[in-house]
Protein backbone atom coordinates (compact mmCIF):
# COMPACT_ATOMS: atom_id res chain seq x y z
CA UNK A 1 0.00 0.00 0.00
CA UNK A 2 1.10 3.88 -0.22
CA UNK A 3 1.34 5.58 2.49
CA UNK A 4 3.43 8.74 3.69
CA UNK A 5 6.72 7.91 5.53
CA UNK A 6 8.59 10.04 8.09
CA UNK A 7 12.02 8.55 7.81
CA UNK A 8 13.80 11.63 9.81
CA UNK A 9 12.35 14.00 11.94
CA UNK A 10 12.51 17.52 10.10
CA UNK A 11 10.26 20.13 7.92
CA UNK A 12 7.07 18.57 5.50
CA UNK A 13 9.60 18.80 2.56
CA UNK A 14 11.18 15.27 3.98
CA UNK A 15 8.81 13.24 4.22
CA UNK A 16 8.22 10.31 1.64
CA UNK A 17 5.54 8.65 -0.35
CA UNK A 18 6.51 5.42 -0.97
CA UNK A 19 4.98 1.60 -0.61
CA UNK A 20 4.79 -0.16 2.72
CA UNK A 21 3.89 -3.34 4.01
CA UNK A 22 0.11 -3.71 5.84
CA UNK A 23 0.22 -3.06 9.81
CA UNK A 24 -0.12 -6.40 11.63
CA UNK A 25 -2.78 -6.39 14.10
CA UNK A 26 -4.24 -7.55 17.25
CA UNK A 27 -7.63 -9.28 18.01
CA UNK A 28 -8.53 -6.05 19.48
CA UNK A 29 -7.80 -3.71 16.50
CA UNK A 30 -9.35 -2.90 13.17
CA UNK A 31 -8.07 -2.88 10.06
CA UNK A 32 -9.61 0.49 7.78
CA UNK A 33 -9.23 1.11 4.45
CA UNK A 34 -8.43 4.73 4.07
CA UNK A 35 -10.84 7.16 2.40
CA UNK A 36 -10.02 10.87 3.99
CA UNK A 37 -7.25 12.04 6.61
CA UNK A 38 -7.70 15.09 7.92
CA UNK A 39 -4.52 17.65 8.13
CA UNK A 40 -3.86 18.81 11.95
CA UNK A 41 -1.42 21.22 13.52
CA UNK A 42 0.16 18.16 15.87
CA UNK A 43 0.92 16.33 12.73
CA UNK A 44 2.93 18.70 11.63
CA UNK A 45 4.72 18.77 15.02
CA UNK A 46 5.48 15.15 15.24
CA UNK A 47 7.47 14.56 11.96
CA UNK A 48 9.98 17.19 13.56
CA UNK A 49 9.72 15.44 16.98
CA UNK A 50 8.32 18.62 18.87
CA UNK A 51 5.29 16.49 19.84
CA UNK A 52 3.93 15.01 23.16
CA UNK A 53 4.58 11.43 21.74
CA UNK A 54 7.77 10.66 19.72
CA UNK A 55 7.71 7.48 17.48
CA UNK A 56 10.88 6.20 16.22
CA UNK A 57 11.30 6.83 12.26
CA UNK A 58 10.79 5.24 10.15
CA UNK A 59 6.47 5.95 10.84
CA UNK A 60 3.71 7.22 9.05
CA UNK A 61 2.31 10.59 10.49
CA UNK A 62 -1.27 11.32 10.61
CA UNK A 63 -3.87 10.67 13.19
CA UNK A 64 -7.56 11.24 11.88
CA UNK A 65 -9.33 9.16 9.94
CA UNK A 66 -12.14 8.15 8.01
CA UNK A 67 -13.07 4.96 5.93
CA UNK A 68 -14.66 1.68 5.79
CA UNK A 69 -13.58 -1.71 8.15
CA UNK A 70 -11.82 -4.45 6.06
CA UNK A 71 -11.02 -6.72 8.86
CA UNK A 72 -11.63 -6.97 12.44
CA UNK A 73 -9.68 -8.65 15.38
CA UNK A 74 -11.35 -12.00 16.79
CA UNK A 75 -12.41 -9.59 19.99
CA UNK A 76 -14.29 -7.42 18.12
CA UNK A 77 -18.32 -7.70 18.18
CA UNK A 78 -19.12 -3.75 17.61
CA UNK A 79 -18.26 -3.93 14.51
CA UNK A 80 -18.16 -5.54 10.86
CA UNK A 81 -16.30 -5.28 7.92
CA UNK A 82 -18.50 -3.08 5.68
CA UNK A 83 -19.31 -0.11 8.35
CA UNK A 84 -18.07 3.05 8.13
CA UNK A 85 -16.23 4.84 10.61
CA UNK A 86 -14.23 7.69 11.72
CA UNK A 87 -11.18 8.38 14.17
CA UNK A 88 -8.56 9.20 15.82
CA UNK A 89 -5.43 7.54 16.77
CA UNK A 90 -1.11 8.60 17.24
CA UNK A 91 -0.12 8.41 14.56
CA UNK A 92 -0.61 6.15 10.93
CA UNK A 93 -3.35 7.81 9.52
CA UNK A 94 -1.45 9.02 5.92
CA UNK A 95 -1.52 5.80 3.88
CA UNK A 96 -4.33 3.91 1.92
CA UNK A 97 -4.86 1.24 5.15
CA UNK A 98 -5.21 2.20 8.80
CA UNK A 99 -5.02 -0.28 11.54
CA UNK A 100 -6.47 1.32 15.28
CA UNK A 101 -7.58 0.08 18.20
CA UNK A 102 -11.89 -0.62 17.94
CA UNK A 103 -12.35 1.69 20.53
CA UNK A 104 -11.32 4.84 18.56
CA UNK A 105 -13.22 4.13 15.15
CA UNK A 106 -16.37 5.27 15.96
CA UNK A 107 -19.25 4.26 13.16
CA UNK A 108 -20.38 7.31 11.69
CA UNK A 109 -23.98 8.32 10.32
CA UNK A 110 -24.49 6.86 6.86
CA UNK A 111 -25.65 9.80 5.54
CA UNK A 112 -22.19 11.35 6.18
CA UNK A 113 -19.58 11.27 3.33
CA UNK A 114 -16.22 9.95 4.14
CA UNK A 115 -14.52 13.66 3.91
CA UNK A 116 -17.03 15.27 6.09
CA UNK A 117 -16.38 12.47 8.78
CA UNK A 118 -12.48 12.95 8.33
CA UNK A 119 -13.19 16.38 9.18
CA UNK A 120 -14.83 16.02 12.90
CA UNK A 121 -13.35 13.74 15.66
CA UNK A 122 -10.19 16.07 16.69
CA UNK A 123 -11.35 19.45 15.70
CA UNK A 124 -15.03 18.96 16.88
CA UNK A 125 -13.94 16.66 19.91
CA UNK A 126 -11.44 18.89 20.97
CA UNK A 127 -13.87 22.18 21.06
CA UNK A 128 -16.79 20.22 21.73
CA UNK A 129 -14.99 18.99 25.47
CA UNK A 130 -13.48 22.28 25.56
CA UNK A 131 -16.64 24.03 25.58
CA UNK A 132 -18.40 21.71 27.57
CA UNK A 133 -16.43 19.66 30.59
CA UNK A 134 -14.07 22.54 30.50
CA UNK A 135 -15.76 26.04 30.40
CA UNK A 136 -19.38 24.56 31.45
CA UNK A 137 -20.49 27.36 28.49
CA UNK A 138 -23.96 28.73 29.33
CA UNK A 139 -26.48 29.88 26.90
CA UNK A 140 -26.15 33.71 27.02
CA UNK A 141 -22.60 33.62 28.01
CA UNK A 142 -19.87 35.54 25.86
CA UNK A 143 -17.49 33.30 23.60
CA UNK A 144 -14.43 34.79 22.33
CA UNK A 145 -12.05 32.12 19.61
CA UNK A 146 -8.72 33.08 19.13
CA UNK A 147 -7.67 31.81 15.22
CA UNK A 148 -11.23 31.95 14.44
CA UNK A 149 -10.99 30.76 10.67
CA UNK A 150 -8.85 27.67 11.49
CA UNK A 151 -10.01 24.05 11.85
CA UNK A 152 -10.71 24.01 15.70
CA UNK A 153 -11.55 27.61 15.63
CA UNK A 154 -14.45 27.28 13.28
CA UNK A 155 -15.69 23.95 15.46
CA UNK A 156 -15.84 26.23 18.54
CA UNK A 157 -17.75 29.12 17.13
CA UNK A 158 -20.18 26.46 15.80
CA UNK A 159 -20.90 24.86 18.98
CA UNK A 160 -20.70 28.18 20.94
CA UNK A 161 -23.31 29.03 19.04
CA UNK A 162 -25.52 25.79 19.34
CA UNK A 163 -24.73 25.71 22.87
CA UNK A 164 -26.11 29.19 22.75
CA UNK A 165 -23.79 31.92 23.21
CA UNK A 166 -23.01 34.86 21.98
CA UNK A 167 -19.88 34.46 19.81
CA UNK A 168 -17.25 36.95 19.12
CA UNK A 169 -14.28 35.49 16.56
CA UNK A 170 -10.61 36.91 16.25
CA UNK A 171 -8.69 36.45 13.08
CA UNK A 172 -6.02 37.84 11.01
CA UNK A 173 -7.82 39.08 7.80
CA UNK A 174 -11.07 40.24 6.59
CA UNK A 175 -11.45 37.11 4.48
CA UNK A 176 -10.82 34.93 7.69
CA UNK A 177 -13.55 36.78 9.29
CA UNK A 178 -15.71 36.88 6.49
CA UNK A 179 -15.99 33.04 6.92
CA UNK A 180 -16.37 33.15 10.33
CA UNK A 181 -19.48 34.81 9.91
CA UNK A 182 -20.81 33.09 7.58
CA UNK A 183 -20.26 29.74 10.05
CA UNK A 184 -22.55 31.91 13.02
CA UNK A 185 -20.11 34.44 14.36
CA UNK A 186 -21.92 37.37 16.08
CA UNK A 187 -18.56 39.34 16.10
CA UNK A 188 -15.77 39.80 14.34
CA UNK A 189 -12.19 40.67 15.54
CA UNK A 190 -9.43 41.62 13.14
CA UNK A 191 -6.40 41.39 15.66
CA UNK A 192 -3.91 42.21 12.70
CA UNK A 193 -5.40 45.92 12.51
CA UNK A 194 -6.18 46.94 16.01
CA UNK A 195 -5.60 45.56 19.63
CA UNK A 196 -7.20 42.36 20.31
CA UNK A 197 -7.97 43.05 24.24
CA UNK A 198 -9.77 46.79 23.44
CA UNK A 199 -11.86 45.25 20.10
CA UNK A 200 -13.43 42.96 22.45
CA UNK A 201 -13.70 44.94 25.65
CA UNK A 202 -15.50 47.78 23.36
CA UNK A 203 -18.12 44.64 22.13
CA UNK A 204 -18.45 43.95 25.69
CA UNK A 205 -19.07 47.01 27.22
CA UNK A 206 -15.57 46.80 29.03
CA UNK A 207 -16.44 43.52 30.86
CA UNK A 208 -15.08 41.31 28.60
CA UNK A 209 -15.40 37.93 27.20
CA UNK A 210 -17.22 34.85 30.40
CA UNK A 211 -15.39 32.09 28.01
CA UNK A 212 -12.14 32.45 25.84
CA UNK A 213 -10.54 30.07 23.14
CA UNK A 214 -7.36 29.61 22.75
CA UNK A 215 -5.70 27.44 20.57
CA UNK A 216 -3.05 30.67 19.46
CA UNK A 217 -0.77 31.28 22.66
CA UNK A 218 2.34 33.40 22.75
CA UNK A 219 1.40 37.44 22.78
CA UNK A 220 -2.32 36.77 22.60
CA UNK A 221 -2.56 34.78 25.85
CA UNK A 222 -1.53 38.01 27.64
CA UNK A 223 -3.85 40.05 26.10
CA UNK A 224 -6.84 37.06 26.62
CA UNK A 225 -6.12 37.99 30.42
CA UNK A 226 -6.67 41.66 29.99
CA UNK A 227 -10.36 40.39 28.29
CA UNK A 228 -11.55 37.85 30.04
CA UNK A 229 -14.92 38.47 32.42
CA UNK A 230 -15.01 38.12 35.91
CA UNK A 231 -15.63 34.50 36.94
CA UNK A 232 -13.96 34.04 33.37
CA UNK A 233 -12.31 30.42 31.83
CA UNK A 234 -9.20 31.02 29.48
CA UNK A 235 -9.16 27.92 27.50
CA UNK A 236 -5.85 26.56 26.57
CA UNK A 237 -6.28 24.41 23.68
CA UNK A 238 -2.75 24.86 21.86
CA UNK A 239 0.28 27.15 20.40
CA UNK A 240 -0.16 27.49 16.88
CA UNK A 241 1.42 30.80 17.65
CA UNK A 242 4.92 28.73 17.94
CA UNK A 243 5.45 30.47 21.28
CA UNK A 244 3.90 29.21 24.41
CA UNK A 245 3.15 31.95 27.04
CA UNK A 246 4.07 32.19 30.37
CA UNK A 247 1.87 34.82 33.15
CA UNK A 248 2.39 36.05 36.68
CA UNK A 249 -0.58 34.11 38.74
CA UNK A 250 -1.19 36.92 40.78
CA UNK A 251 -3.08 38.00 37.00
CA UNK A 252 -5.49 34.95 37.86
CA UNK A 253 -6.32 36.35 41.15
CA UNK A 254 -7.09 39.77 40.46
CA UNK A 255 -9.33 39.08 37.17
CA UNK A 256 -11.17 35.99 39.38
CA UNK A 257 -10.61 33.78 36.92
CA UNK A 258 -9.48 30.61 35.92
CA UNK A 259 -6.80 28.92 33.01
CA UNK A 260 -8.48 25.63 32.05
CA UNK A 261 -6.14 23.17 29.97
CA UNK A 262 -7.59 20.72 27.33
CA UNK A 263 -6.19 18.03 26.48
CA UNK A 264 -8.66 16.52 24.66
CA UNK A 265 -6.84 12.91 23.83
CA UNK A 266 -6.02 12.23 27.70
CA UNK A 267 -9.86 12.61 27.94
CA UNK A 268 -10.73 10.39 25.64
CA UNK A 269 -8.54 8.07 27.20
CA UNK A 270 -9.11 8.57 30.42
CA UNK A 271 -13.10 8.94 29.83
CA UNK A 272 -14.25 6.89 26.46
CA UNK A 273 -18.11 7.09 27.42
CA UNK A 274 -18.43 10.82 28.16
CA UNK A 275 -16.36 11.25 24.54
CA UNK A 276 -18.88 9.04 23.27
CA UNK A 277 -21.89 10.83 24.50
CA UNK A 278 -20.35 14.65 23.27
CA UNK A 279 -19.57 12.49 19.61
CA UNK A 280 -23.28 11.58 20.17
CA UNK A 281 -24.80 14.86 20.02
CA UNK A 282 -22.09 15.87 17.09
CA UNK A 283 -23.38 13.87 15.23
CA UNK A 284 -27.05 14.33 15.86
CA UNK A 285 -26.18 18.14 14.80
CA UNK A 286 -24.47 16.47 11.75
CA UNK A 287 -27.80 14.85 11.02
CA UNK A 288 -29.77 17.79 11.66
CA UNK A 289 -27.96 20.00 8.82
CA UNK A 290 -26.70 22.33 12.37
CA UNK A 291 -23.38 21.57 12.12
CA UNK A 292 -21.16 21.79 9.09
CA UNK A 293 -17.33 21.06 9.07
CA UNK A 294 -15.60 23.56 7.46
CA UNK A 295 -13.12 21.22 4.53
CA UNK A 296 -11.86 24.02 2.25
CA UNK A 297 -9.57 22.15 0.59
CA UNK A 298 -8.91 18.36 -0.67
CA UNK A 299 -5.41 16.59 -1.37
CA UNK A 300 -4.02 13.85 -2.93
CA UNK A 301 -2.26 11.48 -0.36
CA UNK A 302 1.09 12.43 -1.83
CA UNK A 303 0.91 15.84 -1.72
CA UNK A 304 0.63 15.87 2.04
CA UNK A 305 3.63 18.15 2.05
CA UNK A 306 1.90 20.89 0.55
CA UNK A 307 -1.13 20.71 2.81
CA UNK A 308 0.62 20.18 6.20
CA UNK A 309 2.75 23.65 4.93
CA UNK A 310 -0.64 25.33 3.56
CA UNK A 311 -1.38 24.47 7.39
CA UNK A 312 2.08 25.89 9.02
CA UNK A 313 2.55 29.50 6.28
CA UNK A 314 -1.70 29.83 8.06
CA UNK A 315 -2.64 30.07 4.50
CA UNK A 316 -5.27 27.55 5.07
CA UNK A 317 -8.65 28.15 6.63
CA UNK A 318 -11.09 25.38 8.04
CA UNK A 319 -10.10 22.21 7.54
CA UNK A 320 -7.76 20.58 5.11
CA UNK A 321 -8.20 17.04 4.32
CA UNK A 322 -6.05 14.23 2.19
CA UNK A 323 -7.66 11.66 0.23
CA UNK A 324 -5.81 8.33 -0.65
Amino acid sequence: MKAIVCKEYGPPEKLVYEDVPPTSMGKSAVRVAVKAVGVNFPDTLIIQGKYQFRPDPPFTPGGEFAGEVIETGSEIKHLKVGDHVAGVITWGGYAQELVAPAAAAMPIPKDMDFTAAAAIPMIYGTSYHALKQRADLKAGETLLVLGAAGGVGIAAVQLGKLMGARVIAAAGSDEKLALCRANGADEVVNYSTGSLKEQVKKLTGGKGADVIYDPVGGDYFDQCLSCINWNGRILVVGFASGTIPSMAINRALLKGCAIVGVFWGQFVMKEPQLNMQNFHHIFQWYSEGKLKPPVSRTYPLAAAADAMNDLLSRRATGKLILLP
